[in-house]
């Protein structure tokens, strides 16, 4: 490593991922990294200039020896300064989007890489957002990031959320706590498909809400009017208070958060539709088990379950778990009723993903048919050469 009047120099080994990242795949992974004594020194979140084996400067990046994603591209600007300005600078261009999409201000402001944020993600609620700096860089610059934010926002309260695998990955802490204004007394009222729902920002799963859902929320509510709707692993409601929204006969919620059943009921309370909605907290497995020996029947189930296979050693099993919950769902189907299987787990592509749904709904013993295939909404923008950022899929079956 060498040293030049700004940035630290690191470099790639030869036939590494050069051309890869030249024309945009943001990571470089430890074993492509020349690493040497000091370049293993770095301190968490170094800004450093990446060069190819002959030592051609490529890009600016975040560095970050204690991960297995030893630097994030950041710039091919070698001359850009990454600092507050740069930061509101691509923030502007993230609202810029999302002011296009959405009517009133909540949604993901910054979807990591592909808002040219690696590693980031930011949801705003109103005047409020919750940070996820996943990735060192943005840990050690975040009263930087605080500050474009409010800059390019005006919002009045920002929280770090410091859970997640990922923060874990890069050797970060999981102390959440407020950057800026103070922390929400109860939860936010957040509207979305005609659905009213409470987002937990204190104290909820990741950031409060998932945004993420939306439009597939807004396709169910179409699916399910006049229909009895079971919506599994269903959080604060997502799926079954945009079917009452739309007009459903009745909806039962089930996960296995009584926190979270509780945000779901003062959703529907807020929304007028307490009467047709039902709670039930229990294992997904084991409620969708106990319903198959009632023979209880819905005319539309959703299924919308943690990551099962969160990464590539856990595919195996996430498949099998993926193809047992839609045997189990595809049971409580009517015939001619819909069945909306949904993963959040970049590891089991779409493919593979598909694969594991129908067979299991084969199992259960039903035909079936695909109608549509549901991804995470455009205010969860994919980058083209990352296929993580591409992890929600929602298939909807006529069975």
């Amino acid at each position: 490593m060498t040293q030049t009047s700004q940035h630290p120099i690191v470099r790639l080994r030869p036939n590494a991922a050069a051309k890869a990242i030249r024309h945009g795949f943001p990571w470089v992974y430890d074993n492509e990294m020349v690493l040497d004594r000091r370049t293993k020194k770095l301190d968490l979140g170094t800004i450093a200039v990446l060069e190819d084996a002959d030592r051609t400067p490529i890009a600016l990046v975040a560095t970050n020896p204690n991960s297995k994603i030893f630097a994030r591209v950041l710039d091919f600007d070698l001359s850009a300064q990454i600092d507050q300005d740069w930061m509101e600078a691509r923030l502007r261009t993230a609202l810029s989007l999302r002011e296009r999409l959405f009517d009133a201000p909540f949604y993901r402001l910054t979807h990591a890489e592909a808002d040219g944020f690696p590693g980031v993600i930011i949801d705003r609620f109103g005047d409020v957002a919750v940070i996820q700096p996943n990735a060192a860089w943005a840990e050690v610059m975040i009263d930087t990031l605080v500050k474009a934010l409010v800059a390019v926002t005006g919002v009045q309260t920002v929280i770090k959320n410091a859970s997640g695998r990922a923060r874990t990955l890069e050797g970060l802490d999981d102390e959440t706590s407020v950057l800026i204004g103070t922390m929400p007394d109860a939860p936010i009222p957040v509207t979305m498909n005609g659905a009213i729902y409470m987002a937990d920002v204190a104290g909820g799963q990741k950031t409060g809400l998932f945004f993420d859902q939306r439009p597939n929320h807004a396709l169910t509510a179409k699916v399910s009017k006049g229909a009895r709707v079971l919506d599994v692993f269903s959080h604060v409601g997502g799926f079954s208070l945009a079917a009452l929204a739309g007009g459903a006969q009745s909806a039962i919620a089930v996960d296995g958060s009584a926190a979270a059943l509780e945000l779901a009921a003062q959703g529907a309370e807020r929304l007028g539709v307490a009467d047709r909605f039902e709670t039930r907290k229990g294992d997904a497995f084991d409620v969708l088990t106990t319903l198959g020996e009632e023979g209880a029947q819905f005319d539309v189930v959703i299924c919308d379950p943690p990551a099962f296979a969160s990464s590539k050693q856990a595919l195996e099993a996430g498949l099998r778990a993926y193809e047992r919950i839609a045997r189990l769902a595809a049971a409580l189907v009517v015939d001619g009723g819909v069945l909306v299987l949904c993963s959040c787990s970049h590891a089991a592509d779409l493919t593979k993903f598909r694969t594991a749904c129908t067979r299991g709904i084969g199992r259960a013993g039903r035909q079936t048919a695909l109608f549509y295939t549901g991804f995470a909404g455009p205010d969860h923008p994919l980058h083209p050469q990352l296929a993580e950022s591409g992890y929600l899929k929602s298939l909807f079956f006529r069975l």
